[in-house]
């Protein structure tokens, strides 16, 4: 319990403790962390723990930040998709708006109501914007289609220049599954998110944070015992890094100037967990476990 608790020990209540995925913290889903252990030492006000839930099932977890909205990471459990991407109306957390609301996200209708509008971000915040909706958890690592479905509510997404979420971001999310059905014996849990400006918030709308980077951290706990020399270090966790500013410095993620004019400046640094977990303590400036033992049985 006191692992659990430290996570939230400096998130205020909104409107108090309430049934469904709006909770103190993410005791309804924590199936989708490994060894049902959120991650440790993060901690600031206005962060809300949100269980995705839709069609009545949980479907993966995201810690969202009211004032930013935007998700700071989503949570979930890689099972390769076994249909084409859905088309779906993009959907918003009920609860977010009013604490006693069907816990079941539900479909945006344009235009948005405006109490909706107040508590959340909405699709037309994107419009002309120049950034795409990027997913943290992506369908194409969810299996079902309700699974996939779930994953377009905006509480899961966050805005991603095209560069990277259609190219180098896009890569490295396959790159993950190819290592989850080359080389797993059991699940893979993913935690995903966007990483603030050190120097302060920057807009989408003068609503949406953007995030100067993209980051993700793999743990697979059972993996095959003949693993190929060349992929021994990406076991049992491995992470990384992306830029989603090609404007921003060298000093966590270098540019290939050689890459294509498409993808130059959204280049992506993998990395060990521990380097990624030392650049989201600097940044965030407390220190961060993201998965408990770092991911060792």
């Amino acid at each position: 319990m006191a692992q659990r608790t430290s996570l939230f020990l400096f998130l205020p209540l909104f409107g108090g403790l309430v049934i469904g995925e709006i909770s103190k913290d993410f005791s309804n889903c924590l199936d989708f962390f490994y060894n049902r252990t959120s991650p440790q030492g993060i901690g600031a006000a206005g962060y809300q723990p949100i269980c995705q839930r839709y069609k009545n099932q949980y479907h993966f977890a995201s810690l969202y930040h009211r004032q930013h909205r935007t998700p700071l990471f989503s949570a979930y459990i890689l099972s390769p998709a076994d249909g084409k991407r859905p088309s779906v109306t993009w959907m918003y957390e009920p609860q977010l708006v009013f604490s006693a609301a069907d816990p079941d996200m539900n479909s945006i209708h344009f235009p948005a109501d405006q109490n909706i509008i107040e508590s959340q971000a909405v699709p037309q915040d994107y419009t002309n914007s120049s950034f795409t909706r990027g997913h943290l958890n992506p369908s194409m690592h969810q299996k079902t289609t309700e699974d996939r479905e779930a994953t377009f509510t905006l509480t899961n997404i966050v805005p991603q220049r095209a560069g990277s979420n259609s190219g180098t971001w896009n890569r490295l999310e396959n790159e993950v599954l190819r290592k989850f059905k080359n080389f797993c014996r059991g699940p893979m849990y993913v935690i995903t998110g966007g990483m603030p400006y050190a120097s302060g918030a920057r807009w989408i709308n003068n609503r949406v944070s953007i995030p100067e980077y993209m980051w993700s951290a793999y743990c697979c706990p059972s993996y095959r015992s003949d693993l190929p020399a060349s992929v021994r270090e990406f076991f049992p966790t491995y992470a990384a890094v992306g830029r989603n500013d090609p404007n921003s410095g060298e000093e966590i993620v270098s540019i290939n100037v050689r890459a294509k004019a498409s993808v130059r400046g959204y280049d992506v640094r993998r990395m060990p967990l521990e380097t990624l977990e030392g650049i989201l303590a600097q940044r965030l400036a407390i220190p961060i476990s993201l998965f408990v033992n770092n991911c060792h049985t």
